[in-house]
């Protein structure tokens, strides 16, 4: 279980007078449950990969917590890391060696032995459809075989909970289907997944559970349904659009103004 709480990051840019601080994340709560697929759901700029950075130890947050299974990443990196596999926006593969050296690689820098490694590799490449890409260098691989690779290499030490960021961006349909069903195996087998998300289309197919975050905040979560229903709508776009935009936003955009009736955290 990965729980997040008032998290808050700013990032200063500039220098001077025209120094300026920019909220990258100004409230973002939720909670992620063991054996269920959570998306971060927001417009580019929402700060949905400051909030899974922070989550994986790569930034550190001015304020709120990130707690993995009970152990706050902040007090304790090593071990509440040691239970997150972290597949990051970018895949950082070794391109002169194969998918089956950038996974037994990267197990043995998470204390696997050579043979739990090797095991490793060969099931996850069942699990992911990639046996064939085994023992190629992944140097001139396509964007989807590039992604099966990185995630492999981000779960080979079995971690109980996967965080990844933008995992579908890019790939083919094909790519995508496979993706999801990869993902569906290891929501059933009990992890606990967060992943991050701006197309909406993808979420009805894959996602158990929605949080909504725009502007750095959390506006709303549940269900697709769930959302659906507090939006007053019958399509899940149109409803995300009601709860990550303010009037404001909609107004400045041309956008039928928002109803009265709905209710969206500030």
């Amino acid at each position: 279980m990965i729980r997040i709480t008032a998290l808050k990051k700013r990032f200063v840019s500039g220098r001077g007078a025209r120094q300026r601080s920019v909220a990258a994340v100004a409230g973002v709560d939720f909670t992620a449950a063991d054996g269920a697929i959570t998306a971060l759901l927001g417009p580019n700029g929402a700060g949905k990969t400051t909030t899974l950075r922070i989550a994986a130890g790569l930034l550190e947050a001015d304020s709120g917590s990130v707690v993995v299974d009970g152990i706050d990443v902040a007090r304790a990196p090593r071990p509440a890391l040691a239970r997150m596999g972290v597949l990051s926006d970018a895949r950082g593969l070794y391109p002169r060696l194969t998918a089956r050296e950038n996974i037994v690689y990267h197990g043995r820098l998470q204390g696997l032995g050579a043979a739990a490694a090797e095991a490793r590799a060969r099931a996850l490449a069942q699990l992911l459809e990639m046996e064939p890409l085994l023992d190629r260098r992944t140097e001139g691989f396509s964007q989807g075989e590039r992604m099966k690779t990185a995630l492999a290499r981000a779960i080979v030490h079995d971690p109980p909970n996967i965080v990844l960021d933008e995992p579908t961006n890019g790939l083919d349909v094909l790519a995508t289907r496979s993706l999801r069903a990869a993902l569906a195996s290891l929501r059933d087998a009990g992890k606990c997944i967060v992943l991050s998300t701006h197309i909406m289309q993808e979420v009805p197919r894959l996602a158990d559970r929605v949080v909504l975050v725009a502007r750095g905040r959390t506006v709303a979560a549940g269900s697709v349904a769930e959302l659906c229903a507090l939006a007053g709508e019958g399509d899940f776009e149109e409803a995300f659009v009601k709860l990550a935009f303010g009037a404001e936003d909609r107004a400045a955009a041309g956008a039928v103004p928002a109803l009265a009736s709905i209710q969206v955290d500030s």
